[in-house]
């Protein structure tokens, strides 16, 4: 009946509206136009119109989205790794088709769906991400798995000298990612786009390869950590069984489990089991601090502990380097605000308490063990206690199933490059090519594993100073000076910025090879 005298409610508009050829949209991100709030004030009178306010007031903007409402939106950041969309797969694949039909087909009527969903890129998309919800989206981003390895970078370092490397490292880092935001506002888009835009597509190139050399450097890590802990657990519990299974064939056992993981299309699905190994990281290191300060209370300062190691102070640089391992989920976090603006206090906030944390478990860590601190800090925990090796186990499982969302990102740029947007999802021949793709991924990560088996310290000071110091100094310097800088005192600052990078990769990689090779002969 409300429908047979809907006209009725429009004879005061009618000639306001009547330059309209058809119905407004229901929500727009563009700016409210004077017509549109003419049409609102129309629509509020109509039948349905407190239904329609009661679902978009409760519900929101459902196009629109939400970072970390919960943990799968947190792990949906991956697939906009470093603001570039590296979503595809055979489901959003089919359900880009159905929108794509249903638009061509379809054009907006009275009956067209008021929450109707619109495709664009998740880029450009506004998003409603509180300042609190993004605030511990930045922690969860930022605390991986290099805190694990920061004791032993102290124990390279020396106790004074690590953390004032940290703290230098820290704020070296948080100016960049400000230089990276300033492009981000002056020209939009992710990492890629930005250098692509001031710097041409050989510069996109240079930057996607490095972020793809950096996470198959975090996963190779991961594969010698996961493997050289469940060693220690075996050598623990049972001699037999430790000594049969030794480092190399328990990467090997991993691959079994990864290569599977790694065929997952869509990251989402890696959601229950990467929330679970959060929950046993963020167990660890509660314990590894509470094990920590009883040990200090109870039996004081390790007599060992150096405030300056002359030998291996260089392998301290890249290991610092490689714990602020975030940049990547730097500019998707912040299009994923609904007030980007406030995100730069937010990111500076983070810094410091992460800087904070990441220093104490060095420091207190090195304080405790001395000399005899590991390269994995968990390993340095009491090995009869059988809660400490359930732990220690369990940990390395975490650390084992995060492996596929940090491999994610790489093999999605590499099948870019390799395969365009070709999906599987009509061409069985493309899906297999990429399997065996990941695949040969999976296996290559599997053997720089093996080869870097026992060193791991100095592999991770190889990936913080070959492929995180470029993304994180030497590119955000170059693209603020090409494209934002204006003053020369500012300009001189990006050189500057540029040249020290530059330093640090060449100097710290070369020492890092030295050492190593120096440790093998």
């Amino acid at each position: 009946g409300g429908d047979i005298h809907r006209d009725l409610y429009r004879i005061d508009a009618k000639s306001k509206i009547a330059r309209l050829d058809k119905r407004a949209a229901t929500f727009s991100f563009l700016p409210r136009r004077t017509d549109d709030v003419v049409e609102e004030g129309v629509a509020a009178m109509e039948p349905g119109s407190f239904r329609r306010h009661f679902v978009q007031n409760k519900y929101g903007r459902l196009d629109q989205p939400g970072v970390t409402s919960s943990f799968l939106d947190f792990l949906d950041i991956y697939g906009n790794f470093a603001g570039e969309d590296l979503a595809d797969t055979e489901e959003e694949s089919a359900i880009v088709e159905e929108e794509e039909e249903e638009e061509e087909e379809t054009r907006p009527s009275e009956r067209t769906a008021l929450l109707r969903r619109r495709r664009s890129s998740r880029a450009s998309r506004p998003g409603d991400a509180s300042n609190v919800k993004t605030f511990f989206t930045l922690l969860k981003a930022f605390v991986g798995t290099g805190i694990i390895f920061l004791p032993k970078a102290f124990r390279n370092g020396g106790i004074l000298f690590s953390s004032i490397t940290l703290v230098t490292v820290s704020l070296i880092s948080t100016l960049c990612f400000h230089l990276l935001l300033e492009c981000r506002r002056h020209y939009g888009g992710g990492y890629g786009e930005i250098g692509e835009r001031i710097g041409g597509p050989r510069l996109r190139t240079l930057i996607l390869a490095s972020i793809v050399i950096s996470q198959l450097g975090f996963v190779c890590a991961c594969i010698i950590f996961t493997a050289e802990n469940v060693h220690a657990v075996l050598e623990a519990v049972t001699t037999d069984l430790g000594t049969a299974l030794s480092t190399g064939k328990l990467i090997a056992v991993q691959l079994l489990v990864l290569i599977p993981l790694s065929l997952i299309r869509n990251i989402s699905k890696l959601g229950p089991i990467a929330l679970l190994a959060d929950v046993f990281i963020l167990v660890g290191l509660a314990y590894i601090y509470f094990y920590d300060i009883a040990s200090l209370a109870s039996r004081g300062l390790a007599s060992s502990v150096e405030l300056f190691n002359r030998q291996s102070f260089t392998l301290t640089i890249g290991s610092c380097i490689f714990t602020f391992e975030g940049i990547g989920l730097i500019l998707p976090i912040q299009s994923s605000m609904k007030r980007p603006e406030h995100f730069d206090k937010l990111l500076y906030t983070v810094m410091i308490i992460i800087t904070v944390l990441f220093t104490a478990v060095g420091a207190l860590s090195y304080a405790t063990f001395g000399a005899e601190t590991k390269t994995e800090i968990i390993s340095n925990l009491p090995r009869t206690d059988r809660f400490v090796n359930v732990l220690q186990f369990v940990y390395s499982l975490a650390i084992l199933v995060s492996s596929p969302i940090q491999l994610f990102p790489a093999v999605r740029i590499l099948e870019g490059r390799l395969f365009g947007q070709n999906s599987g999802k009509r061409d069985p021949m493309i899906k297999w090519k990429k399997n065996v793709f990941r695949t040969g991924a999976v296996m290559t990560c599997g053997l720089i594993g093996a080869v870097g088996a026992g060193d791991l310290d100095k592999f991770v000071s190889l990936i913080g100073s070959f492929a995180c110091v470029p993304l994180v100094y030497i590119y955000p310097a170059y693209l603020h000076w090409k494209g934002v800088a204006e003053s020369p005192w500012v300009k001189r600052g990006d050189i500057a910025m540029m040249v020290l990078g530059v330093v640090f990769m060449v100097y710290t990689t070369s020492a890092t090879v030295s050492v190593w090779l120096e440790g093998s002969a």
